[in-house]
């Protein structure tokens, strides 16, 4: 799987993506709640949350951002021949972005150990994915450019499993890039201005409900004496309490002074470069 010195790029839906690259959530706590402490000083919010000690290069929440970033980080680790692997996560509506196309087909001609994971949640925004695509599939827009696309089901963590140490075994040997399509479901609207309710329906909510990842990935644990009831309860009152810490950390940390706002904007090795000011313009 991963490594710690392997990249992740994120969408602005990324808090899960950042947390099993092991960021600390009092830090990405803080960064919710505007407050210095947090990974990018309070300045990011939730969507654009950086974490280089992780390695994660950044979220973003604009469509299709990370994938040609993607491709330039692992061109450089090619280049240096550093046997690291790059992922990018993206949106089904991703797949319609220059970026997209772009990214994709030089990731292909290089060669370049990078995986493209594509969080099919059915709806780009309100519009149901298979009203604007018709592809059974949309690994093979992947195909298309001649590199491997797997499509699995998102709602079984065991199946992503397999399907990126698969992926990752064979970017970090050298091997072609791969475009990872999880068919998983967005339980909620888009945002808070979306009550996610009228473009689909009730019983197709309670349909994909049932196939929750977290509940099917306990069953599992459980038939396989990989876990008992114990010890489960024991890791949800322990991730309970951290929660609650780091809450508790972003509430009592201080926010960033009026005179911080235009620090850590540009590289300060930059500005001497170009014999600019560090101040910000009046």
């Amino acid at each position: 799987m991963l490594e710690k010195d392997d990249y992740i790029l994120a969408t602005h839906r990324g808090h899960s993506d950042i947390i099993s690259k092991g960021a600390r959530l009092d830090k990405m706590m803080a960064e919710l709640f505007a407050k210095k402490t947090g990974y990018c000083r309070g300045k990011v919010g939730s969507m654009h949350i950086v974490a280089p000690e992780c390695n994660v290069l950044g979220c973003s929440a604009i469509v299709g951002a990370g994938i040609p970033i993607a491709c330039g980080v692992a061109l450089a680790c090619k280049m240096k021949n550093w046997q690291r692997v790059t992922v990018c996560f993206l949106g089904d509506g991703a797949t319609f972005t220059g970026a997209f196309h772009e990214g994709v087909g030089i990731a292909a001609a290089f060669d370049l150990p990078v995986i493209f994971v594509c969080e099919n949640n059915q709806y780009a925004i309100s519009t149901y994915w298979k009203d604007y695509l018709k592809l059974q599939y949309i690994t093979a827009r992947a195909k298309g450019y001649g590199i491997p696309g797997v499509s699995v089901d998102g709602m079984d963590a065991k199946a992503v499993a397999e399907a990126a140490s698969d992926a990752i075994e064979k970017a970090r040997k050298g091997g072609d890039p791969t475009f990872i399509e999880g068919r998983t479901y967005r339980y909620y609207g888009h945002g808070q201005y979306d009550p996610g309710n009228t473009d689909r329906t009730k019983d197709e909510l309670e349909q994909w409900k049932r196939k929750d990842p977290i509940e099917k990935l306990y069953s599992f644990l459980l038939k396989e004496s990989l876990i008992i009831e114990e010890e489960n309860e024991e890791i949800e009152v322990n991730l309970s309490q951290e929660l609650d810490e780091a809450v508790e950390f972003a509430l009592k940390s201080p926010e960033p002074k009026t005179e911080e706002a235009c620090k850590d904007i540009y590289c300060e090795n930059l500005w001497r470069a170009r014999g600019r000011k560090k101040e910000c313009a009046s």
